[in-house]
């Protein structure tokens, strides 16, 4: 669940089988009081027009829709004593587009095709501002889902990291928590390597912050921090000692955040 605000209205976004379904009772909201939301979206649904849209839309994206349904709505749309509610629509033409939740965060959503052209129903430049605010929501998600993904990779290079150790660095006769020293051990001279600091160390001058030293790291830190666990690894194979490492590393942690720091500036002049 999300939310953005348009024009000073906040309107919900939740997710349904990975899809966006945006609130139409909070974007009725900003056009009349909350009690008349459910009338406004009523009386859009059963113009000829938006009936022939969301029929449109399900026969596009909805294998399940029933179209003999849908041909008697359409045939009754204009009519004066014609009446057409959300649930209806929904049950008689197992539509898919538009839901309704109860709970806490109830109310009629639509998927966000619907939704923009129930955009239209509110004002023009109501719609033209949901787009934007909408769109500006993905970019973020999109942001943050990049950093994610860098994160995630580095977790997974750390299993090749420790597997190198494993095999290379720890003796047999040595207990678990002599094993987990030696990781930890090891852990730090990539620490060390780039960000100059022990993970111990990092705690001590951050004692309010939670997580560790790579919850902090920039997207370029981690991308630099996955290429030299990787690279520790192939190190450690060749039995290379741990001080020449840890020179090595931070000689590559180096020449790698400078590329990194000099394809952003490039970026930010264009």
């Amino acid at each position: 669940m999300a939310k953005i605000n348009v024009r000073d209205t906040e309107i919900t976004i939740i997710s349904v089988e990975e899809k966006d379904y945006i609130s139409l009772t909070d974007m009725a909201n900003t056009k009349e009081n909350e009690s008349r939301a459910a009338d406004i979206i009523k009386n859009w649904i059963r113009t000829r027009y938006t009936l022939e849209f969301l029929g449109t839309w399900e026969q596009i994206n909805n294998p399940n829709f029933k179209v003999v349904e849908f041909d008697h709505f359409k045939s009754q749309a204009g009519l004066h004593n014609f009446v057409l509610s959300v649930s209806e629509w929904i049950e008689r033409t197992n539509a898919v587009g538009i839901i309704v939740k109860k709970g806490k965060y109830g109310g009629t959503y639509a998927h966000k095709d619907i939704a923009f052209e129930f955009g239209s129903a509110i004002s023009v430049p109501f719609k033209l501002y949901l787009i934007t605010e909408f769109q500006r929501l993905k970019e973020e998600e999109q942001k943050q889902l990049g950093w994610t993904a860098k994160r995630e990779l580095a977790k997974l290079n750390y299993h090749i990291h420790t597997d190198a150790i494993k095999h290379n660095l720890i003796p047999k006769e040595l207990s678990p928590s002599q094993t987990s020293i030696i990781y930890a051990n090891e852990a730090d001279v990539l620490n060390v390597a780039l960000f100059g600091i022990t993970a111990r160390q990092w705690r001590e001058i951050n004692p309010t912050l939670k997580g560790n030293i790579r919850d902090y790291a920039t997207i370029n830190e981690l991308i630099c921090l996955s290429n030299m666990e990787n690279l520790n690894a192939v190190f450690i194979n060749e039995k290379i000692p741990q001080k020449e490492r840890l020179i090595k590393l931070n000689k590559i942690a180096i020449q790698q955040m400078s590329i990194l720091q000099g394809f952003d500036n490039q970026k930010s002049l264009k």
